[in-house]
């Protein structure tokens, strides 16, 4: 039975994950990013002294805008900026970088309008917490006959967030904790539970208080530690710049422990794990930024679009010019293994547990971050009393993910992902008019 259901979810994922959704994904952030006059692109440095200012809040909602970048980030930084960029490489070559990059840079216009949308349109629940994302800004800001569209989204989005957001992050950080520490898969497990559970008791207020700090400690640690590499690596980098841009375009052989890839699997991979990573075009990350204590839809939304800039044009650049400068990518290695190989070949006796521990304390906020998103999407679905039995649920949950096997999980959650982009985008698209007006208003 087990075996026919894979299978059936292998054709649904091929088909989600096909051409057409990758058109969509990439064809609502250029047109967004087009209709916004390159406004993302103009803004960052704007944007990042908005995040410095945002660290107090400033209007409506339960935490600082800086809290609700970073649990946005404690969310989008885990597996997939270490695993997931060596993976993509391993799949489609050292071109996957580049499609992640474009893929990045179209995904800050798609982030931003998720977060105009999400503040424009959030709501107060029962016990009159500040509740937003896709689910809402369907239902609010599209007529009545696309509120279906919110349902499948809050039904994709809870299932999802039990692979991607919390047995994948569970077990990642199992593997690595008994590969690099001996520390058994069950022992992680339960210590990473009894954790979680300690921070989600506390609800957003304690996951963004958590994240405000550990998120830009273990993102700067793990950033200085990829630059110190790349510096010692300096003669290499234009070698691997050529690479990255050559194999976009052009087939790469097989070459000794690397398979060879089609420009078609650089795009895909590249594009596919991009998404994984930063999750522009998901949905998820707007559900954080709702809570943010602000009155301006368009502030709270440069503070977004960073998430994508941070995440993957930074944090997985420099996993992905480590892995390609290194020449570990040859190796045969993939995952999290081919990153602490490439890091462990320039960093000898220390790479192994920069990754170890940068891939740990990363998987592990995303378990928190994801909580929240999935609990939000079960009251979206049953209401406040919901919120309770999910989050036991969600702690259940994590050591059964550190001590079992998930290819089929994995599989599951890259469909669900995909999924949970559909409704999200065509509500982008439709809601684009909003997104653009709210921001002329701003005369940015």
């Amino acid at each position: 039975m087990l075996e026919l259901l894979t299978e059936l979810i292998k054709n649904l994922n091929a088909i989600v994950w096909g051409p057409i959704m990758l058109m969509l994904i990439l064809g609502t952030g250029i047109y967004l990013m087009l209709g916004l006059r390159l406004m993302p692109l103009r803004r960052i440095i704007p944007g990042f002294r908005l995040l410095w200012q945002g660290r107090e809040k400033t209007g409506n909602g339960d935490i600082a805008p800086f809290n609700a970048l970073m649990t946005s980030l404690s969310a989008t930084i885990g597996t997939g900026n270490i695993a997931g960029v060596a993976t993509a490489i391993f799949l489609g070559g050292p071109g996957a970088l580049f499609w992640m990059w474009c893929t990045a840079l179209v995904g800050m216009a798609t982030k931003y309008a998720e977060a105009v949308l999400a503040v424009h349109y959030r709501e107060r629940d029962a016990r009159g917490n500040t509740i937003g994302g896709p689910m809402f800004y369907i239902k609010n800001g599209l007529s009545s006959r696309w509120k279906w569209l919110g349902t499948a989204f809050a039904i994709f989005g809870a299932i999802a967030g039990f692979g991607i957001g919390n047995t994948i992050q569970a077990n990642s950080i199992a593997d690595v904790l008994q590969q690099t520490f001996s520390i058994t898969p069950l022992v992680s497990g339960m210590t990473i539970a009894i954790l979680a559970a300690l921070v989600l008791i506390g609800g957003i207020q304690r996951i963004a208080s958590v994240a405000g700090k550990l998120v830009p400690f273990m993102a700067l640690a793990y950033i200085g530690a990829g630059l110190l590499i790349l510096v010692i690596n300096a003669a290499e980098l234009p070698a691997a710049f050529a690479l990255i841009f050559t194999h976009a375009f052009t087939p790469v052989a097989a070459t000794g422990g690397f398979a060879g890839a089609a420009v078609w699997a650089a795009i895909r991979f590249g594009v596919a794990r991009g998404i994984f990573s930063n999750e522009a075009g998901l949905g998820s990350a707007p559900i954080a930024h709702a809570a943010a204590a602000t009155d301006n839809p368009v502030r709270q939304g440069q503070i977004a679009m960073l998430g994508t800039f941070i995440d993957t044009l930074v944090i997985c650049s420099i996993t992905g010019l480590v892995i390609v400068s290194s020449g570990a990518w040859h190796g045969g290695e993939n995952g999290a293994a081919l990153s602490s190989a490439a890091f462990e070949a320039v960093l000898p006796g220390a790479g192994s547990y920069i990754v170890s521990l940068g891939l740990t304390v990363f998987a592990f906020t995303t378990i928190l971050g994801w909580s929240y998103y999935g609990e939000k999407c079960v009251e979206y679905l049953f209401g406040i009393k919901a919120i309770t039995p999910f989050r036991i649920c969600w702690i259940i949950a994590v050591p059964i993910g550190a001590t079992a096997s998930l290819d089929f999980i994995w599989l599951l959650a890259d469909t669900l992902n995909a999924l949970m982009a559909v409704p999200n985008l065509i509500a982008l698209l439709l809601l684009s008019p909003v997104v653009f007006k709210l921001t002329r208003g701003e005369k940015l």
